[in-house]
């Protein structure tokens, strides 16, 4: 999960007041805090050095239109990881449903280009196996900051490896998906750029906050929108604006 979709969750949860509320600092969850925060303070000034200033470029140059399309092909073509856990959860029907979406948007929706799915009221989930394990009970256990990829945890690390080796684009030339994961990026930090400016003026700790609104936003998603232990209604992810998985 990038960092850019957790600060975006992060922006909701902060508006709902809920952020730190029922899971806030469990530094014993954070054992490996001094590492972490050494690793968030390099992938921040790589972010402000590179990626932020080629993001603002790259969203004056491109259109939005364009920038969407970008997106869903993306979330089109990392859509298998959705399905094989959707059968390793045993949500069937929910898989029957999401391979529907994903051959018509590869189809009809040229590649993922246009999410036709959407389009037709084919709702969009999210899956992957850091949740599958979650509902399998396995714990969160430590908390981690990731080089690039940013917030993450010892149960959900392993969907970097399902998610890559479901991803059809992993199996083409490295000529090819390596621009296409420079793209990738750039586009997907362009979607936050708003996001990560409200965060970095409103937070007092930014460590701090985007770590409990990662715990939150994955808890959430572990129980489809009713975890047991927090205080929150469910809120209709705006289209383009948050799009945590």
């Amino acid at each position: 999960m990038g960092i850019h979709k957790i600060l975006a969750a992060a922006l909701i949860l902060s508006t709902l007041g809920v952020s730190g509320c029922t899971m806030g600092s469990k530094e014993d969850n954070d054992p490996l805090i001094g590492v972490n925060r050494v690793v968030y303070d390099v992938n921040d000034t790589l972010d402000k050095a590179l990626i932020k200033p080629v993001a603002k470029v790259y969203s004056k140059v491109t259109p939005k239109g364009v920038r969407m399309g970008v997106t869903n092909f993306f979330d089109n073509v990392g859509y298998l990881n959705v399905i094989a856990n959707d059968l390793l959860q045993g949500k069937f029907r929910q898989a029957g449903h999401d391979t529907g979406r994903f051959l018509l948007n590869s189809t009809v929706g040229f590649g993922g280009l246009f999410d036709v799915a959407g389009y037709s009221g084919m709702v969009k989930n999210d899956e992957d196996f850091g949740q599958t394990l979650g509902k399998w009970g396995f714990g969160e256990g430590a908390y981690l900051v990731l080089p690039i990829r940013g917030p993450n945890s010892l149960r959900d690390a392993p969907d970097l490896a399902t998610s890559w080796l479901l991803n059809p684009l992993t199996y083409v030339s490295s000529g090819v998906t390596i621009p296409l994961a420079i793209l990738s990026g750039v586009n997907e930090r362009a979607n936050y750029l708003e996001a990560t400016r409200i965060r970095d003026e409103a937070a007092l700790d930014p460590y701090s906050f985007t770590r409990e609104a990662y715990r939150q936003n994955r808890e959430y998603k572990i129980y489809d929108g009713n975890p047991p232990n927090m205080d929150l209604e469910y809120i209709e992810e705006p289209e383009g604006v948050l799009k945590v998985y």
